[in-house]
């Protein structure tokens, strides 16, 4: 089964968001996360509509971060990228006549819906800006930043 992976991109794209001045093509993200603009114009419309990220046409537009870090939470990113059920597991049948199949469909679904509950529960607790500040602290203690500086002004 193929996983989904919007959120986790998303996050990706959007932390890069946050750390540059100048606005990302569609192209440009498309080429990050491997993939093609029409996919990444379509998932960024979720966060578009959420207010998240705006975007400008023409020259020199793109897309760009148009909120604030601390106030968003994965979970917020989540439901704007239309995130799927967190668990494919399910029954089935959804209404079986064999009692076994009843019973087993009971414990599955208890246990799904609190795993659930405590995914969604702690999406909800992690801000944005938390990821920001765990990628600050591990470009700088990596020298990372030094390094990407002197690439982008071809310097390495």
């Amino acid at each position: 089964m193929r996983k989904d992976s919007r959120l986790s991109r998303m996050l990706h794209v959007l932390l890069h968001m946050a750390r540059r001045d100048e606005p990302l093509t569609s192209e440009q993200i498309a080429l990050m996360l491997d993939t093609n603009a029409v996919v990444v114009r379509r998932t960024m419309a979720g966060l578009r509509q959420a207010g998240y990220v705006h975007s400008e046409k023409g020259r020199g537009g793109g897309w760009r971060i148009a909120c604030d870090l601390k106030q968003i939470t994965l979970l917020d990113i989540h439901r704007a990228v239309g995130g799927p059920r967190i668990f494919a597991i399910g029954n089935e049948t959804e209404n079986p006549d064999c009692a076994v199949e009843r019973v087993v469909n009971a414990a599955l679904d208890d246990a799904l819906r609190q795993a659930e509950s405590l995914l969604l529960e702690r999406l909800s607790r992690i801000a944005l800006s938390d990821l920001a500040n765990e990628f600050d602290a591990l470009c700088q203690s990596s020298g990372w930043d030094e390094r990407l500086a002197q690439r982008q002004h071809g310097h390495g």
